[in-house]
């Protein structure tokens, strides 16, 4: 269903995008305007990832400083029928994650300490899986046609605004004025439409990789409280990145409106209870999906690590690095999840 309503509201956009150009541009204004949007949006497509992953200042690590880590991606990955991604760790004490790169064979995935102290191994399953869908279903070219659209649509807007549009519009001086104040705001909604469209197919075929809806479903109600209580410095100075988090980093942004770039939380999280009641998954480990209160108790009583919440270290002295989780835990445990 969400893959239909990106596809119409795409279809929106450009539908806009032409009567807005053959409005106020004409023909040759239009060409003009998609031409440069497309170049920047290409620039911004093409190199997209490392800017992101940069600008969270996001470490690439490997097997040996992260195996459990490095395994779960892999697994997932195998699972989502795509290339193994590079995965980062940014040192940050909000729960959070992104994905990122232009196709599956450049993906990455970029995880927070905040979000692996945090999660069980479970929801951490779910966290990743989700990411992965964006992945395999190329959501940065998606959310790069869709910013491509907006951008020569504000271009035409501009150029309406300044020079008053094609004379022969049969819009009149305020006819013209008025399309270009108000088709701008109107691909800004169409865009963020898209964006949070995305977010729910994300979150379904992220929870049909892992295999059981809850885990995202109990991630999603922790990292929502996480990210409103810490604050990104990062992404507050950055705001233009904030789609492409699991939940909104930036501050007061909690609340679902036409202009937010995620879906409400709550709703994402009854979506995916509704799909574990159709899957028939009813349990996750000292969670109880279906009770009033989605989000109580606020951590499983016990965790697939045999604890209350699992401790990736950088919280106590001597503990081991954010992204080397404890080897005697593993260990002990031995299990690699429904999908090994």
């Amino acid at each position: 269903m969400n893959f239909m309503r990106t596809a119409v509201l795409l279809a929106a956009m450009t539908a806009l995008f032409l009567l807005v150009g053959g409005a106020l541009g004409g023909q040759t204004g239009m060409m003009m305007a998609l031409v440069f949007a497309l170049a920047t949006n290409l620039f911004a497509w093409w190199n997209s990832g490392r800017m992101a992953l940069a600008a969270n200042g996001a470490q690439e690590v490997d097997e040996a400083q992260a195996p459990e880590l490095f395994r779960m991606v892999r697994d997932l990955s195998a699972r989502a029928q795509i290339p193994m991604p590079r995965v980062y760790v940014i040192e940050s004490d909000q729960p959070n994650a992104f994905a990122t790169g232009r196709n599956p064979e450049n993906g990455a995935v970029a995880l927070h300490t905040g979000l692996m102290r945090m999660l069980t191994r479970e929801e951490l399953a779910g966290v990743i899986a989700h990411e992965l869908a964006h992945i395999k279903y190329r959501d940065t070219l998606t959310m790069t046609i869709s910013a491509t659209l907006a951008g020569a649509i504000s271009s035409i807007a501009q150029w309406g605004m300044f020079f008053g549009g094609r004379r022969d519009n049969g819009l009149g001086v305020i006819g013209t004025l008025a399309l270009a104040i108000l088709a701008p705001l109107a691909a800004m909604i169409v865009q963020m439409a898209v964006s949070r469209s995305r977010e729910y197919v994300a979150d379904r075929s992220g929870a049909e990789i892992c295999g059981n809806p809850l885990w995202l479903a109990s991630a999603l109600a922790k990292i929502s409280r996480g990210a409103q209580a810490v604050l990104n410095e990062r992404a507050e100075a950055n705001p233009a990145m904030a789609h492409l988090f699991i939940v909104n980093p930036l501050s007061g942004r909690g609340v679902d409106n036409l202009f937010s770039t995620h879906p409400n939380v709550e709703n994402r999280i009854a979506a995916l209870e509704e799909l574990a009641r159709a899957m028939n998954v009813l349990t996750i480990s000292g969670w109880t999906p279906f009770s009033e209160d989605v989000h109580a108790p606020a951590y499983p009583a016990r965790s697939a690590w045999g604890r209350a919440r699992p401790h990736y270290g950088g919280g106590s002295p001597g503990g081991a690095s954010p992204w080397r989780p404890n080897k005697d835990r593993a260990n002990r445990e031995g299990r690699r999840g429904p999908w090994g």
